[in-house]
């Protein structure tokens, strides 16, 4: 009985440990945004004849991950709406209007993961929650994962890129820009510094 005992204690003590073990391995990673080392790029049909192509300018965030349970990762997002440039002046004014972002009632988007599924040869789909004019609605971006290593700075840095699109009807902006220009491309050019 005692012999049992203990070796179910043990038994427990040691599936704790590597519990605690695995969860240790995720590194967390800050996203290098003060190094201009990020970008969210967006795109989207003009008039059917072309694309208008625009960043966000100033946000932050950060992001875990494990080579060994790429599950597990996870990714925050925060994005200033009124830094939009299209490189427009007029139409960033318009872009930032009641008609688009609204950013005076609505001053940040953001987006939060709920779950990686790691599709092997770097391949991932990572579903998360994108907020943005004060509307919440889950979406799926393709993630690619483009490499991993030592900086020369005495740092490690991780990085990655995601595509995604959305309706702008999904997010209550119903300014009507024709048929084509309905759906706005977004892609996520991350690179994270080891905390």
């Amino acid at each position: 009985m005692k012999k049992c005992l203990l070796t179910s204690l043990i038994s427990v003590t040691l599936l704790a440990a590597a519990c605690v073990s695995s969860v240790a391995l995720a590194d967390d990673y800050k996203i290098d945004t003060s190094g201009s080392h990020a970008s969210i790029q967006f795109r989207i049909q003009h008039l059917g004849y072309s694309w208008l192509v625009g960043r966000f300018n100033t946000f932050d965030g950060q992001f875990s991950y494990d080579e060994n349970q790429p599950e597990a990762s996870k990714v925050t997002v925060n994005i200033e709406t009124a830094s939009v440039d299209s490189n427009h002046a007029e139409r960033d004014k318009h872009l930032r209007s009641k008609d688009f972002l609204n950013v005076d009632k609505f001053p940040q988007a953001n987006f939060v993961s709920r779950s990686f599924k790691d599709l092997g040869n770097g391949k991932a789909t990572m579903i998360g929650d994108l907020t943005l004019n004060g509307v919440t609605k889950p979406v799926t971006i393709d993630v690619k994962n483009i490499g991993a290593g030592n900086d020369p700075w005495g740092g490690y840095r991780r990085g990655f890129v995601g595509t995604t699109m959305i309706a702008l009807k999904d997010y209550n902006i119903e300014t009507d820009l024709g048929p084509a220009s309905t759906i706005v491309e977004l892609e996520l050019n991350v690179e994270g510094i080891r905390l």
